[in-house]
């Protein structure tokens, strides 16, 4: 059994080494490009500025290589940490910028060769670039200049973007509501993800925001932490403050099962799954796996149906609809909490058109966007049919949080961290 293991430890350690020198090779060839633009940007500064500049940008990219080596061997030996994701997110700034950078530069070099052909056509033409200050040089400072904007950007976006905590409130009108159910107040918070969280102090403001909404019921939709359960030990705390007078209800979403880490057993992942269980039962959080709860409100009740992650794909289906609505069949009011909204079309609707409000989560808006009035653009709607706010479908309705932290990039742009009130209406 040792001999197989470290055999797959080998395999799977040379395929990330592969991985790693394709991104240093890729990361080496696009500094090496930028650094004509850097070169003739500053090269009439004064030397201990220019050569300042020119020595920082070379040792970012020696460190951006050790880290690639470092992240892709980090993923065998289950290095995830907040330090990774910051890693990943500052790397996707960095590169995405220099990316600008280049097609600038590469739309100069098309047309300096093209040039170049008519100058050996046409020998009496005159050279494009003046003495003065040529074309090229021109194009390479504007593209520094257009790298600089999206890393400025994007960096604001980590710096206040991340904990620019946003209450939204929506109200759902549902025919036949009981009226003692008119006018009950749901909290929604969604997608936590404690690994990536590093300004306590904003997220307890954040926690307040909806607090102070003084809802009477509160829903977490998934995702609590990044890769480990460990991700939570500065964090417990914090988020057991969310108190509602009907309780706290939790469902588990794809980051919640250890999926992206690799694991010496079977055995090790279930424990860590179970730790992260008992990290629910810690913050006071009723966590709902394919199962319900059944609440009394006045003469009436309201059924609250948890499911397990449930995915487009296969092996990523934790939940089992069918499981847990068992016994809500005379429950005239019946609310799902489902991760990932793509459930909504691929069961809930099809299937369970007994369930009137499902709470999701998972898309985070895509984390950059723009949103003003009814314009609405993000990079989630092209992987996504519902990736934020109300949608309805006949007398079903499917609320999408936009997410309260973050994954990847630890930011957002245009697309704030969200806290939800969706208040029932009597139809």
């Amino acid at each position: 059994m040792s001999g197989i293991l470290f055999s797959f430890i080998h395999d799977v350690t040379l395929y990330r080494l592969k991985l790693a020198a394709v991104g240093c090779a890729t990361v080496f060839l696009i500094d090496l490009y930028v650094f004509r633009s850097v070169y003739y940007a500053f090269k009439n500064h004064n030397s201990f500025l220019r050569n300042g500049i020119y020595g920082v940008h070379w040792l970012l990219s020696i460190g951006i290589i050790i880290t690639i080596v470092w992240y892709r061997l980090g993923d065998v030996l289950n290095y995830h940490s907040i330090v990774r994701e910051w890693i990943v997110g500052w790397m996707l700034i960095i590169y995405g910028s220099k990316l600008i950078a280049c097609i600038i530069l590469f739309f100069d070099d098309a047309r300096r060769f093209f040039n170049g052909v008519l100058l050996k056509r046409k020998k009496h033409a005159v050279a494009p670039d003046s003495p003065a200050i040529s074309r090229s040089e021109f194009l390479m400072k504007t593209a520094v200049v257009a790298g600089a904007v999206p890393f400025t950007a994007l960096s604001f976006g980590i710096i206040h973007g991340a904990h620019d905590y946003r209450v939204i409130r929506e109200t759902v009108t549902l025919p036949g509501l009981p009226k003692s159910l008119h006018g009950l107040r749901i909290g929604q918070i969604s997608d936590i993800h404690a690994g990536t969280l590093f300004n306590k102090t904003a997220v307890r403001g954040g926690i307040d925001l909806l607090l102070n909404e003084k809802t009477d019921i509160i829903f977490f939709t998934g995702d609590l932490i990044d890769y480990f359960t460990r991700e939570l030990n500065d964090w417990i705390s914090v988020f057991a403050a969310l108190k509602a007078p009907l309780g706290v209800y939790s469902i588990t979403g794809n980051h919640d099962y250890g999926d992206y880490n690799w694991w010496p057993s079977e055995e090790a992942k279930q424990n860590e799954f179970n730790s992260l269980v008992n990290a629910h039962r810690l913050m006071g959080y009723e966590l709902l796996l394919n199962k319900n709860k059944i609440i009394g409100i006045g003469n009436e009740q309201l059924a609250i149906i948890g499911v397990e992650n449930w995915s487009l794909k296969r092996d990523r289906r934790y939940g089992n609809i069918d499981q847990a609505v068992k016994g809500t069949e005379d429950v005239p009011v019946k609310l799902l909490l489902s991760h990932d909204p793509t459930h909504w079309d691929a069961e809930v609707r099809t299937r369970h058109p007994e369930i009137q409000v499902t709470f999701s989560g998972h898309t985070h808006g895509g984390q950059l966007g723009v949103e003003v009035g009814k314009l609405r653009v993000s990079p989630a709607q092209f992987r996504f049919k519902q990736w934020a706010g109300l949608y309805q479908e006949n007398d079903q309705y499917l609320y999408v949080n936009r997410g309260f932290g973050c994954l990847g990039y630890p930011g957002r742009m245009g697309m704030p961290p969200e806290l939800t009130v969706v208040e029932l209406k009597r139809g």
